[in-house]
């Protein structure tokens, strides 16, 4: 499904409770353009990745916004038929797995006309980064913002400290001059009010912190019981999910 002039969808058949409607993979590509680039191939399903490369063409590499396998198990795979390479923050997901091959602060990768600028936003994992169109206005958020909902920092991978870092970093450059109009996430539908919806998810990170600290304070010490004070409006299916997001907060206050 193409969203813009420069981005694709192709969801994956991956629904759950972590995933919501399943793996968001973009295809990026400028208008009148033959390459392309591939964001998060998702998971390791055949028909999905054969999808991908039937609507990508020729790729210049494919890029991961973070190593969850959700995102990251088909890259693999799929570089190997699209003859293409593929970069990461974590080594482990490179191709080739030399340093070159890396995604830092201040990268700029091109295909054809199409521009990608990085934006390093640990705290989901540490190794999360966003993607940054300034033709289209569009922002690739990877799991840092999802379309609905809000996310999980995945501790031990993920820390609250950068996260809300990444977060005020993420809703001070959509306040800016760079003119994002929209947020493409790794799960959901896209965000048309950037700045709105970062705005609440700081608000909302903020509020559940005062709430593990008021639980702790009345001696629900562990991650389980302070699930069970906090989260209790919560769906029980989301609250593995949750202790994540606990374990990190109780790191983040000591």
């Amino acid at each position: 499904m193409k969203v813009t002039d420069y981005a694709t969808l192709i969801r994956a058949a991956n629904p759950g409770p972590m995933t919501l409607d399943g793996t968001n993979t973009w295809i990026l590509r400028a208008p009148d353009s033959e390459q392309s680039v591939v964001v998060d191939p998702g998971p390791l399903l055949e028909d999905h990745l054969r999808a991908v490369l039937e609507a990508a063409g020729q790729v210049a590499v494919v890029l991961l916004t973070h190593k969850h396998l959700d995102h990251s198990e088909g890259a693999a795979w799929f570089a190997n038929q699209a003859g293409c390479g593929v970069r990461a923050v974590d080594p482990e997901f490179r191709i080739p797995t030399d340093h070159a091959h890396g995604l830092a602060e201040g990268d700029v990768i091109t295909a054809g006309d199409l521009r990608v600028e990085v934006l390093p936003t640990p705290g989901h994992t540490l190794d999360s980064v966003c993607f940054w169109l300034p033709q289209d206005g569009s922002l690739l958020t990877g799991d840092t913002v999802l379309g609905r909902g809000t996310s999980v920092v995945a501790y031990p991978d993920g820390a609250l400290g950068p996260y809300l870092d990444s977060l005020d970093r993420l809703r001070a450059f959509a306040n800016s001059a760079a003119d994002v109009q929209r947020l493409l996430p790794g799960h959901g539908p896209v965000v048309d009010a950037p700045a709105d919806v970062l705005t609440y998810y700081v608000k909302h990170r903020q509020d559940r912190l005062n709430q593990v600290r008021t639980a702790v304070a009345a001696g629900h010490t562990t991650p389980e019981a302070v699930v069970e004070h906090v989260y209790a409006d919560v769906d029980k299916s989301l609250w593995p999910a949750a202790e994540l997001s606990v374990r990190a907060q109780l790191d983040y206050l000591g």
